[in-house]
């Protein structure tokens, strides 16, 4: 006798078919949401949320040092912080893992033997107090596999136009 014919005959499949569905209850006005996809740019890891305290810089630094990674500060413009097609230069035969502007200005060198947040920290305050308009990120680089490994904004501008602030961001 097939599988089937012994669970209808058991009564299993007919007492399944005659449950009632659960009732759906109508969704709030919030419950779907749709990205607000103008002048919301993200930069790297954690854009997406509010801006992060010195103590969760710190505690970042403290992860990149952990890891023998070396910490680097860079900084950019608005106009020249992401890609668009009005501010980089295209070269012909792209291939994979070709970088379009992902490279910004460096602050000084690396921090090549690093060992305390504290002397990060007062690199960032000295980056964003000589460029208060510019997007600053940390960024970290582990010397063995020669790639960049982290990087984060740590600071944003106060005039940034192209930043929705958490609770703008959808719609």
């Amino acid at each position: 006798m097939p599988a089937f014919s012994a669970i209808a005959r058991s009564g299993s499949l007919a007492s399944a078919s005659t449950k009632r569905a659960v009732s759906t209850v109508q969704p709030a006005q919030t419950a779907f949401k749709v990205w607000q996809p103008i002048n919301n740019k993200q930069y790297e890891t954690f854009s997406y949320l509010p801006a992060l305290t010195s103590e969760q810089i710190a505690k970042q630094v403290d992860y990149v040092i952990s890891n023998g990674w070396t910490p680097c500060l860079e900084f950019a413009e608005a106009s020249q912080s992401f890609i668009s097609n009005e501010n980089t230069v295209r070269f012909h035969g792209v291939s994979a893992n070709y970088y379009d502007n992902r490279y910004w200005t460096m602050w000084k060198l690396p921090m090549f033997g690093c060992t305390d947040a504290s002397q990060v920290l007062k690199e960032v305050a000295q980056c964003t107090a000589s460029f208060p308009t510019s997007y600053v990120r940390l960024v970290a680089f582990d010397n063995q596999k020669q790639v960049q490994c982290m990087g984060f904004l740590v600071q944003r501008p106060a005039n940034a136009v192209e930043y929705c602030p958490v609770n703008k961001r959808s719609v």
